[in-house]
């Protein structure tokens, strides 16, 4: 009989399971459907909620991701802590000489901290610290499992999801964007037992509300990991990553296209809609009767998109085709019927956007500005046609600054007719065409093309980032319309604050920006505010008392901030260099395009080696001479002791000229060459002569020659503002 085989310790212990390191969480918000818009913003507020709270916790994690469909709000967490890292936590207490009596014994304070702090006193420590000796309780904090810490803290990343727009569904109050349906939370394949709004945590999900149904039965599917979620949803009709769906319907969208001979006329807001509406996307193709396209492109797409959420196709010359694509969440093995139903609303659109059109051209533009005085453009700046007037006033201002007579009356009647199209049927049905229908009806009605393309580009840029006006009438009268808003507003103290911005006053003033210097318009900004301030009041306007004196001082301001903001996003300019520039700006004749330029000058110089160090010396000049409130005295040579005050002197008399007619040019840059070449008088200056002389006519002297230096620099720009690098 052969010998009996046994298994050594060492081979056992080698095929015992081994534990893994990490572990996952998968939480699921299952709801009723959700408005397109709420989704991408929960799916970002989840993931910083969670992130926050695991570095809370002392949890660390590989990844945290989420995802998101009209239903369902996921939040996927992988290499996940199986416990909590331990933490030593300390908490200061009573002074020793508080906590102990002569004899050394504890004293109330000291038995109280104690106790508070869950220690004996003996265990309590005496440190040194600043003030002196105190009491100190130092407790060593193990780590919890994950399961236990997650059970109690998950519910606050539910609680705190916000929606612009929430509801209460049930009794317990809670508010959020639709009714919460079911919650997954499941950790390391195991349950959490979190509750949300009396709704229960397990590990059940559901399918498609149609599809689902035709895999399992209508109780779901069970949730075992991240993995085998992502494959069951996708099995249960479900597209949970939404970054596949987009893919997915980009792919649809460009396949379908090119079968109808066409182009996709690309929209990302109608993308984003058709993402976040289905969980399932399938693309279909329709057509419209070719007869519509007698109607303006404009109408036909926005009726398509803001109505039906659908995609216009365009020939490769941009003109629209009769087709459109639509997104839908449902696939049946006959999609023909739902590509018909799409097409008959269409058709029912369509026909609306007719008859509006061709009853809105029954009335010329001209004959609905009279009708604006039955319209309220707001409770404290008048009516619609009290608005007009002033924009009439403020473009024919900013006209004369710009250009000649031909451009102020092209201006003026642009202007009159600028918000008439606001009283039409298509604007009211669509009020997004505003501005483009006015155009439209200006050509229609026979108005020169100037004053159409002015018209219809008065709104531009639309968006932060949109197309500029292409026409300088349309520039002007775009400037015109926003200035007039900001002036307004200001002076009934409706200034934006912190978030709140109702009337869109950032964007209007970085629009009136972004205009100003993209187009390079050499135009006196601060004029124009103090005449569309004295066109308010002529309409005897009521200031508020927190507006200030005339409103100017916070309006040049308010442009200011945003001439920053733009700046830095979009050209990348340094703080302090816009800063500095900015400080020392003439308030009562402000060119933007000028100031820009000098700024760019200025960043452009700051990464001359040479340059810190030159700040370096001109900050001690400005110093000393603003310490002192030295005003410019002229500067006797005959005062002078030493060879450096000579060269000085002479190297910023012979810099004057030549920095002046550099100035005078616009070459910014040469200027600032001449203020770096300085930088040498000025360091052997400072090397060499001691300013504080015990003369006064001569330490007199020495300070006017530093005021002069001073006051050359700063006549560019603030340099005390320019922050030395690395300081």
């Amino acid at each position: 009989m052969p010998p009996k085989k046994t298994m050594s310790k060492t081979a056992s212990r080698s095929k015992a399971p081994t534990v893994p390191a990490t572990t996952e969480l998968l939480l699921e918000i299952g709801t009723e459907e959700l408005p397109y818009q709420f989704v991408a913003p929960a799916m970002r507020a989840l993931q910083q909620s969670a992130e926050t709270l695991l570095k809370d916790l002392r949890l660390t994690y590989g990844a945290v991701r989420t995802m998101g469909t009209p239903r369902r709000l996921v939040l996927l967490i992988e290499g996940l802590a199986r416990q909590q890292a331990s933490a030593v936590k300390e908490a200061m207490g009573p002074s020793k000489a508080v906590a102990f009596d002569q004899a050394g014994q504890p004293t109330k304070a000291a038995i109280g901290f104690a106790a508070g702090q869950g220690l004996a006193v003996q265990e309590l420590q005496v440190r040194q610290t600043p003030k002196g000796e105190y009491l100190f309780a130092v407790k060593q904090e193990k780590g919890q499992a994950v399961a236990a810490v997650l059970t109690q803290a998950l519910p606050q990343v539910l609680t705190k999801l916000s929606f612009p727009k929430a509801m209460q569904w049930n009794q317990t109050g809670v508010r959020f964007a639709r009714p919460v349906r079911w919650l997954v939370a499941v950790c390391g394949g195991k349950v959490l037992p979190i509750q949300f709004a009396t709704v229960k945590a397990g590990n059940v999900s559901q399918g498609h509300r149609v599809l689902g149904a035709k895999v399992s039965n209508p109780k779901g599917f069970a949730v075992k990991s991240i993995a085998q979620y992502l494959k069951e949803t996708e099995r249960h009709g479900v597209i949970v990553d939404q970054e596949r769906r987009r893919a997915m319907i980009l792919d649809q969208l460009a396949s379908l296209a090119k079968s109808a001979r066409g182009q996709l006329h690309q929209d990302d807001d109608l993308l984003e809609q058709a993402v976040y509406m289905v969980e399932s996307p399938l693309t279909i193709l329709g057509a419209f009767k070719p007869h519509y396209l007698s109607l303006p492109k404009e109408i036909l797409m926005t009726s398509m998109k803001e109505h039906q959420g659908y995609f216009s196709l365009v020939d490769h010359k941009g003109a629209l085709l009769p087709n459109f694509l639509a997104v839908t969440n449902m696939k049946l093995s006959n999609m023909q019927l739902i590509r018909e139903g799409n097409e008959r609303v269409l058709s029912a659109r369509l026909a609306d956007a007719k008859f509006f059109f061709d009853e809105d051209r029954k009335t010329s533009l001209a004959a609905r500005v009279a009708k604006q005085q039955a319209v309220t453009f707001h409770q404290k700046l008048g009516s619609l046609h009290q608005k007009t007037q002033r924009v009439v006033a403020m473009a024919a201002h900013l006209a004369e600054q710009l250009g000649d007579d031909r451009l102020v009356q092209e201006c003026r009647r642009a202007a009159e007719l600028s918000k008439a199209d606001l009283l039409t049927g298509i604007v009211g049905e669509f009020p997004t065409l505003q501005g483009l229908m006015g155009g439209e009806y200006a050509t229609h009605d026979g108005e020169p093309p100037a004053v159409s393309a002015a018209i219809r580009e008065q709104y531009m840029p639309r968006a932060m980032e949109g197309e500029l006006p292409e026409s300088l009438a349309g520039k002007v009268l775009s400037l015109a319309d926003r200035l007039d808003s900001i002036a307004g507003f200001f002076l009934v103290g409706l200034v934006p604050s912190g978030s709140e911005d109702p009337f869109a006053l950032r964007r209007h003033a970085t629009a009136i920006v972004r205009i100003v210097i993209e187009s390079r318009l050499r135009l006196n900004l601060a004029q124009a505010v103090r005449a569309a301030q004295d066109v308010l009041h002529g309409q005897h306007v009521t200031a508020t008392p927190q507006s200030g004196k005339g409103g100017m001082p916070d309006i040049i301001g308010f442009l200011f901030e945003r001439v920053r903001f733009y700046g830095k996003s979009a050209h990348q300019l340094r703080d302090d260099v816009m800063e500095a520039v900015l400080r020392s700006a003439d308030r009562q004749t402000i060119d933007l395009t000028d100031l820009f330029d000098k700024m760019t000058a200025l960043q452009q110089i700051t990464v001359r080696p040479e340059f810190d160090p030159l700040i370096v010396g001109f900050t001690r000049a400005h110093r000393l001479t603003e310490k002192e409130q030295w005003d410019r005295k002229p500067v006797e040579s005959g005062l002078f002791r030493e060879a450096a005050e000579s060269a000085l002197h002479q190297t910023e008399q012979n810099s004057r000229q030549e920095y002046a007619a550099a100035m005078g040019a616009g070459e910014y840059g040469q200027a600032l060459d001449v203020l770096v070449r300085m930088k040498g008088p000025i360091d052997d200056f400072f090397n060499a002569v001691m300013v504080n002389a015990e003369d006064p006519a001569v330490r007199g002297n020495r300070l006017s020659l530093l005021k002069s230096v001073d006051d050359l620099f700063m006549s560019f720009a603030d340099f005390s503002q320019i922050m030395v690098q690395g300081t």
